[in-house]
């Protein structure tokens, strides 16, 4: 599409489309499941979300067909890693290759770390954060079945954390996908409640 055209699409009125997800720019993560023999595998998810915060509560959802699903449906569990600019390659190999034909985490190179609270699905250790949970509820939605789950606990690296005990999540370049393209997030454009908070007053003033 030339740029001219573009340019005038810009000035139109909004197009209608039809019905779909166009929720963006949306987490991109790795989840890490295993069965009862031992089997792993990491599934790349852009579908996962927080449902709630008092319990703390989160959500993906999976097509049926996927070869991790019938690992969460036996063990009821599974955890999910962030993923950084460093893991972005992985995310995105794990996300096209199947876990029927491939180690993932042979191919990838990644560690198998063991989790606190859960029995079967292992952490990806080279992810900051693994958020450990187990399935609370799975809705049958249609393409796509939601698993319902609560986090039991949550490991984050030490790479991130300053002597006063504060999480530096944000340093470690965290990526969202966004419309078919994995982004870094930006720079800081403000803190929550920033919009409301009073102006300090100048010094000397």
């Amino acid at each position: 599409m030339s740029k001219e055209i573009y340019g005038k699409m810009e000035n139109n009125k909004k197009i209608v489309w039809k019905p779909g997800n166009m929720l963006y720019p949306v987490p991109a993560v790795m989840v890490s499941v295993a069965d009862f023999f031992g089997n792993n595998n990491i599934i790349t998810v852009a579908w996962a979300g927080t449902l709630c915060s008092d319990p703390p509560m989160v959500s993906i959802s999976i097509r049926p067909k996927r070869h991790s699903y019938s690992m969460i449906k036996e063990t009821g569990e599974f955890v999910i890693n962030l993923v950084t600019e460093e893991l972005a390659y992985g995310a995105d190999w794990c996300g096209v290759k199947s876990g029927r034909d491939f180690d993932k985490f042979k191919e990838m190179g990644y560690t198998a770390g063991k989790t606190v609270k859960l029995k079967a699905a292992p952490t990806i250790e080279e992810s900051p954060v693994n958020i450990e949970c187990k399935v609370n509820k799975v809705m049958e939605l249609g393409s796509h079945h939601m698993f319902m789950a609560d986090v039991v606990c949550v490991q984050v690296s030490g790479k991130y954390m300053d002597k006063a005990g504060r999480f530096h999540l944000n340093d470690g370049g965290l990526v969202a996908y966004s419309h078919g393209d994995y982004r870094k997030l930006g720079k800081k454009i403000g803190t929550f409640g920033y919009s409301v908070a009073k102006k300090r007053k100048r010094s000397g003033k």
